[in-house]
């Protein structure tokens, strides 16, 4: 089963929590036993799993902001005059799937384990999630 999430976001390092989302996907999907892919369209945003807390979304930003800051020109600015060189790095760098195993019909995270969305642009975007339930 293949299915779309759209997700709102306002950019410059948003942190949105997409779990549930994805959970009802798997859900609708009847799958009980296999991998979630799940797939953000786009290079200016990414995926990841995290502890879902205001104290790690403010130290995970501060570490984006230390690997590719944004502020300086990057060679991308200098060519499409667009100003977020910084997102494409870090969205290379995050990377844009994930894999999630599926048992016994949920997403097998672990206790404290979100799936988020981060969206680095510099600007605000409705962001389309692909989320594809496979059984074994």
């Amino acid at each position: 089963m293949t299915e779309g999430i759209s997700v709102s976001t306002k950019g410059h390092t948003d942190i949105i929590d997409i779990t549930s989302k994805v959970q009802s996907v798997v859900k609708k999907s009847k799958v009980k036993g296999g991998v979630a892919n799940v797939f953000v369209s786009g290079s200016t945003a990414g995926l990841t799993t995290v502890e879902f807390e205001p104290g790690l979304m403010s130290d995970l930003t501060e570490a984006f902001q230390r690997i590719a800051p944004e502020g300086p020109t990057y060679a991308h600015d200098s060519r499409w005059g667009d100003g977020n060189g910084y997102a494409h790095v870090r969205s290379s760098l995050l990377g844009c799937s994930l894999s999630i195993p599926i048992i016994e019909g949920e997403l097998a995270l672990g206790t404290w384990q979100q799936i988020v969305l981060i969206d680095f642009d510099n600007r605000a975007r409705e962001r389309q999630v692909i989320v594809q339930a496979f059984a074994e």
